[in-house]
């Protein structure tokens, strides 16, 4: 069981704000010593892109060398990565024989409580394949039975079979803007989470409905619910390797949970934070991401 909140002194609302105005006012390069090797900046997204690629295909190959099938946690966005990663893959003529990759979580019908079609085009099980699979050769691919997105039927299953397949190596993600990883929502009790479907916070629809590509800030119809591999999972992960960005510049949304992400208390207030206790953990970001915001409200 994940007990990091043992002895933590937790921030109050006010507290978190305090600190929060702290760590904005911090030059760039001191977050970078802060962090203390947690957080890794680029100058460029691209920069940041080909290292996320790299890093998991340096782990695919790992795992191609040996005997057994490894396990990672695998997030849909950021999508930059992905058509990097199919090309290095098929360069290298890296078989991916040996990895399974769980997602880390869904969008689910609003009433209903089931997966939404992989037609709907925000449905992260209907872009994994244009995005990746169907730009790796056919014969360097994983079984379909190694590729694994959480759902309904499989929920309560997940722990156990994550367990008995001995664990996960590399949890990978994005970390939203109240701290999200994967659909880890704050709430008491986050970090000891299992699988499970939840309500998206409000704050994590907006931005959603705002920077996904094509939805025009349609907040009315986005999802209102998802399924979402347990933070516990995520934290059990033998390593970590978290971003987050601005996608578009002038459009400043991340500049502070990154900041947040490197520095803040650990607390269920910001899940990313409860990530800090890991022992094998680094964040990832561009130059224009950590920038010093312009303003301190």
């Amino acid at each position: 069981m994940v007990k990091i909140l043992e002895g933590v002194k937790l921030l109050t609302e006010k507290q978190r704000q305090a600190e929060v105005r702290k760590i904005n006012a911090l030059e760039d390069d001191e977050v970078i010593k802060k962090a203390k090797g947690q957080l890794v900046i680029f100058d460029t997204l691209d920069e940041v892109y080909d290292y996320l690629a790299e890093e998991m295909v340096k782990e695919f190959a790992k795992a191609a060398k040996g005997k057994k099938i490894v396990n990672f946690i695998m997030p849909v966005g950021p999508t930059q990565p992905y058509r990097l990663m199919a090309e290095k893959i098929n360069y290298r003529n890296l078989s991916l024989k040996n990895v399974r990759f769980f997602f880390m979580d869904e969008y689910v019908d609003d009433e209903k409580d089931e997966l939404i079609s992989m037609k709907n085009p925000l449905s992260f099980r209907g872009q994994i394949g244009p995005l990746l699979f169907n730009r790796i050769r056919p014969d360097l691919l994983m079984p379909k039975d190694q590729i694994i997105f959480p759902s309904p039927e499989n929920i309560k299953d997940l722990p156990k079979m994550i367990k008995d397949l001995g664990g996960i190596e590399v949890c990978y993600g994005g970390i939203g803007v109240h701290g999200h990883v994967a659909f880890n929502e704050p709430e008491p009790g986050v970090a000891d989470s299992n699988p499970r479907i939840l309500n998206i916070n409000e704050f994590t629809r907006t931005i959603d409905s705002t920077r996904h590509p094509g939805v025009g800030g349609n907040l009315v119809n986005f999802p209102r619910r998802a399924i979402t591999m347990g933070m516990r999972q995520c934290l059990e992960a033998k390593k970590m390797l978290l971003m987050t960005r601005n996608d578009i510049v002038g459009f400043n949304w991340a500049n502070t949970c990154l900041r947040i992400a490197a520095l803040g208390a650990p607390g269920e207030d910001y899940p990313v934070t409860l990530a800090r206790f890991h022992k094998n953990l680094r964040v990832v970001s561009d130059r224009n991401t950590l920038r010093k915001p312009k303003f301190s409200i």
